[in-house]
């Protein structure tokens, strides 16, 4: 399996990889022996971002899903569903709150702690490839095929 997507949990001991298979799994830094495995997407996983405070990860799937994971244990703790299209980027706000998403021609913004979806943010005209939120949280950027990148109010 290839690894698409790579990301560091904030304390740097811990590498994610994931790629066109339904799993992601977990590195120890140090040492390079795998911690563990975290499957059940059921399509290849694109996008992967640890929580600020490194105890939960969100990986976003070409099965149109997100799945939350507890780092700790490995078990999944919520699957978010809404988009239409692969899940292609995923991005946890600086408080570990709210997650958001890219894939369709949308960028959704989630509660972290229910799953449940708050906005979802239409304007692009392609496939939405990259989110991020701004350094201090107020905004978030959209990249996307149609060519523009987008800025956008956390505050409705």
């Amino acid at each position: 399996m290839a690894a698409y997507v790579v990301a560091f949990s904030p304390d740097g001991k811990t590498v994610a990889s994931a790629g066109g298979d339904d799993i992601v799994k977990l590195w120890d830094v140090t040492s390079g022996k795998e911690l563990r495995t975290l499957s059940g997407h059921g399509g290849g996983v694109n996008s992967i971002s640890f929580s600020p405070d490194g105890k939960t990860l969100a990986s976003g799937s070409g099965h149109n899903t997100i799945k939350l994971w507890d780092i700790t244990t490995g078990k999944e703790l919520r699957t978010l569903s809404g988009h239409t299209y692969d899940v292609s980027s995923v991005a946890f706000s600086l408080d570990g709150r709210m997650l958001a998403s890219s894939g369709d021609t949308t960028v959704k913004l989630w509660d972290v702690a229910t799953g449940k979806e708050l906005r979802t943010l239409s304007g692009h005209t392609s496939q939405v490839t990259s989110v991020a939120f701004s350094p201090d949280g107020k905004l978030i950027a959209s990249g996307s095929a149609d060519g523009t990148i987008r800025l956008w109010s956390v505050v409705p």
